[in-house]
């Protein structure tokens, strides 16, 4: 490695999409342009699980083909995690061996390629090497199906999901309304969504007219009413003969409580949440006695890259292409963000914000985004969502299948003890 230019570290956290590697993509594209400022692009695998465990990634050593398609490769390309590094004041032990880790790999930048948990541990690392006088480049990188970040107008990932939904809801309800003569009367769709319902809100798109589909969306940030809901429903199936529902998985009761909540909980602390679909369906069929299918949409939503949006790929590749800008001003402690800009047609700009702005913070669904019964979305809301889903951008086939890429992974020598 260069000794007298400072190495990059740039790691994908949380749950993937369909186009954060596109985001990979397009620092590795700016870097190529700027490698007489830097020395090596070093990948933590697994997130910031590769900086613990001195696991880099020596991305210069991978095929230049295989790189070449990480643009239009869905999942985490080198490995995600879902670890939430603690309060560094109380626990410094991960904070000091990943301190230790760049020291020995002599790294002064740190790119966080994730939602709000991951802007939170790209912040405390900022703070903690700030209080420990080592010289660290802080950014984050926002993705998040979700799109519950705030600041930013929206997030990489949430445009390519939102058409991959509102496609899967349209072809579903032409195959139930086609058979709900005789046979299914209703087809639920459970989406993402834990607090916000960005992704729910994303099947609304297809509704032009009152009957059209979807009939009914369940949003997180309204309150589920068993008795309004069923009324929705029989009421649905004598107008048009069948009902096509979408809900987020993490619509809640009138006493706060999500409706599929398990008592286990993942590394972030969140309670696991599905199984609102089937939930759902009994309470329909118990209550109605109408015939009903549902389906998980669940990972296929997150790494459907077939049909990803062109704006959403163009805005994620944006997004790791300017880190490096960011970087050059010596800009620091900042989270990326995509600005819209006010006119006719849409346009947008990459600018950034504080991370102390974002981090453990949730954008939910406006009000104004929500129709007054609570089960549509409005006009201002589809517009928004227009503007992010507009454009295909299909990835290359292979023998009928794309063409995704394939990396080795290869790591640089360890210098270090492992770490316990």
């Amino acid at each position: 490695m260069k000794k007298n230019k400072k190495n990059i570290f740039y790691a994908q956290s949380g749950g993937v999409t369909p186009v954060i590697n596109a985001t990979a993509a397009g620092l590795i594209d700016s870097l190529s342009k700027n490698q007489n400022k830097y020395g090596k692009l070093l990948i933590g695998k697994n997130g910031i699980a590769g900086a613990i465990n001195e696991e880099l990634i020596d991305v210069a050593r991978e095929k230049k083909t295989e790189i070449k398609k990480l643009i239009h490769t869905p999942g985490g390309a080198f490995g995600s995690c879902r670890i939430k590094l603690k309060d560094h004041k109380k626990n410094k032990k991960e904070f000091e061996r990943i301190l230790e880790v760049f020291k020995a790999h002599n790294i002064g930048y740190f790119l966080y390629n994730g939602g709000g948990d991951s802007q939170d541990t790209t912040l405390k690392l900022s703070e903690f090497c700030t209080t420990n006088n080592y010289d660290l480049k802080c950014i984050g990188l926002p993705k998040t199906i979700d799109n519950d970040l705030p600041v930013t107008d929206n997030c990489p990932g949430y445009g390519s999901v939102a058409k991959y939904i509102a496609t899967s809801t349209y072809e579903a309800s032409l195959d139930v309304a086609s058979m709900a003569n005789s046979s299914t009367k209703v087809f639920l769709l459970e989406v993402m969504g834990r607090h916000a319902g960005w992704l729910a809100a994303s099947s609304g798109i297809i509704k032009n007219i009152s009957k059209d589909p979807p009939h009914i969306i369940l949003f997180p940030e309204i309150e589920f009413n068993e008795k309004n809901f069923l009324s929705k429903v029989k009421n649905c199936i004598n107008k048009n003969d069948y009902c096509v529902i979408v809900a987020s998985e993490g619509i809640k009761d009138n006493y706060g409580e999500f409706l599929a909540a398990s008592k286990t909980k993942d590394s972030f602390g969140h309670a696991h949440l599905g199984g609102v679909a089937p939930k759902l369906s009994n309470l329909i069929t118990n209550k109605l006695g109408y015939k009903v299918h549902w389906a998980v949409s669940d990972y296929l939503q997150r790494a459907a890259r077939h049909i990803s949006s062109s704006t959403d790929v163009k805005q994620a590749y944006a997004i790791g292409y300017a880190s490096l800008n960011l970087i050059n001003k010596g800009i620091d402690g900042v989270m990326l963000t995509i600005k819209s800009k006010k006119g006719g047609s849409y346009k947008w700009s990459v600018g950034y914000t504080n991370l102390s702005n974002v981090a453990n913070i949730e954008k939910k669904l406006p009000k104004n985004y929500i129709t007054k019964d609570g089960y549509g979305i409005t006009a201002k809301c589809r517009k928004y969502i227009n503007n992010l889903v507009y454009g295909e951008d299909y990835p290359p086939f292979k023998n009928g299948v794309p063409d995704y890429a394939k990396l080795k992974h290869p790591l640089v020598p360890k210098k270090l003890r492992k770490f316990k």
